[in-house]
């Protein structure tokens, strides 16, 4: 993929001339030209001249997947890159302090394009067309990685074993089977296991867990002998109904009154009778 700039004002002759300069004289003259249906693309002229030299004209539409969607998706991704360019008043500032406009960023954008990764084919453009990959100022320092630093050759070796480890179990998990099932292949698609927790707090180990109503009722021994009944009230458990009251002990504060149930409170026949007795008057 080639950037060449051009212009609003640019003629029929303009646009042939710019093919001729770079695409012609590279690449030689194409078989078929995929192009929108700009004016000039459209033109008599245009036309006459690719109809001369055996090129085949192909006019795609935007969102008219019976085009060809490789070239229209490709078309729409450079409008969209060159739109950032080309916004108005937009100026790039290089680290010298100097100013460009969009024209000399082009070769740039041509390189990142043609260097990048398409979804559709997996592979760089440049690879597709020349076969290799140009080199990058990072592939330079590889090469000179493991004599920069001695420990630099074991974290490659390292590094390297676990990607290859990574890239054979990238969708797969090997499970250990039990005997009823030691027929079945171990490996399986990630997709279709997940894991297995043989209690809810395996889930969430640092969770503080919360004490059952049974431990906050009756877990732990009376601080003393029982004053009075406080009040009482109704809960529901195991799917029963329940009554649970309030106890106050001698010598101690509200902070350390208690539920219990009836039958656990101590000398309960005797302080249930008054807080029945209590509650009537």
């Amino acid at each position: 993929m080639m950037c060449l700039p051009f212009h609003k004002e640019d003629t029929d002759m303009d646009t042939a001339l710019l093919s001729w300069n770079n695409i012609i004289s590279t690449c030689g003259v194409p078989k078929i030209i995929i192009s929108n249906r700009d004016p000039k693309f459209t033109s008599e002229f245009w036309t006459n001249l690719y109809d001369m030299l055996g090129t085949k004209l192909a006019f795609c539409t935007a969102y008219h997947p019976q085009k060809d969607g490789l070239a229209e998706r490709m078309i729409q991704k450079m409008e969209d890159i060159l739109r950032r360019f080309c916004a108005y008043g937009m100026e790039y500032k290089d680290h010298e302090g100097f100013t460009h406009d969009w024209v000399t960023l082009l070769p740039e954008v041509q390189h990142a394009y043609n260097t990048s990764h398409h979804s559709t084919t997996g592979k760089t453009p440049t690879l597709g067309e020349k076969g290799w990959n140009p080199l990058f100022p990072v592939d330079h320092l590889k090469k000179r990685l493991l004599t920069i630093h001695p420990t630099a050759k074991d974290f490659h070796e390292m590094w390297k074993r676990a990607c290859d480890a990574a890239a054979k179990c990238e969708n797969a998990v090997e499970i250990k089977l039990t005997e009823e099932f030691s027929r079945k292949h171990p490996v399986f698609p990630v997709s279709l296991v997940k894991p297995y927790f043989q209690k809810e707090e395996d889930k969430f180990p640092f969770r503080k867990k919360n004490p059952t109503h049974s431990e906050i009722v009756e877990g732990e021994d009376s601080p003393g002998p029982v004053k009075k009944i406080i009040k009482a009230r109704k809960i529901r458990l195991n799917g029963k109904d329940q009554r649970k009251y309030l106890v106050r002990f001698k010598n101690q504060t509200a902070d350390k009154d208690k539920w219990f149930s009836e039958a656990a409170i101590p000398d309960g026949n005797l302080h249930l009778r008054r807080f029945r007795a209590s509650r009537m008057t």
